[in-house]
């Protein structure tokens, strides 16, 4: 399981560290220490958080998301296989991206819900990279 500190959580939630931090020490979002002693969001959780976070409008961070050459990184926070197609859901900040791709294309990525990718947009078509 890949897990996240609390900068690079910031950056996928698209809200400054400070806040992060302040809502880990609130409780909202589940923190471990690795063996450093630095505070880890396991990705599972912080899909979680980001799904919800989005569903309450996100105005807590205060700070508005956008896409720089149509890329936006974010989290994985739902796969849906099926026999030869498959869907990918992101959140990127404020944003929940979907992709319809090939099954093998989410295989060969290694793609798994909690882990950090990025959806490129083009038209109508929405590419996935692992990041």
């Amino acid at each position: 399981m890949q897990s996240y500190t609390i900068g690079q959580a910031a950056r996928l939630l698209g809200v400054s560290p400070d806040t992060a931090r302040r809502w880990a020490d609130a409780g909202r979002v589940p923190t471990h220490r690795d063996d450093t002693g630095r505070r880890l969001i396991d990705g599972e959780d912080l899909a979680a958080f980001s799904v919800e976070l989005a569903a309450s409008g996100g105005e807590e961070g205060g700070a508005s998301y956008t896409s720089a050459r149509n890329a936006f990184p974010g989290i994985v926070t739902a796969i849906k296989l099926g026999d030869v197609a498959a869907q990918v859901d992101i959140q990127a900040g404020p944003h929940r991206l979907v992709s319809l791709l090939t099954r093998e294309a989410v295989e060969e990525l290694g793609l798994e819900v909690g882990m950090e990718a990025t959806a490129r947009v083009k038209s109508t078509n929405v590419h996935i990279d692992r990041a």
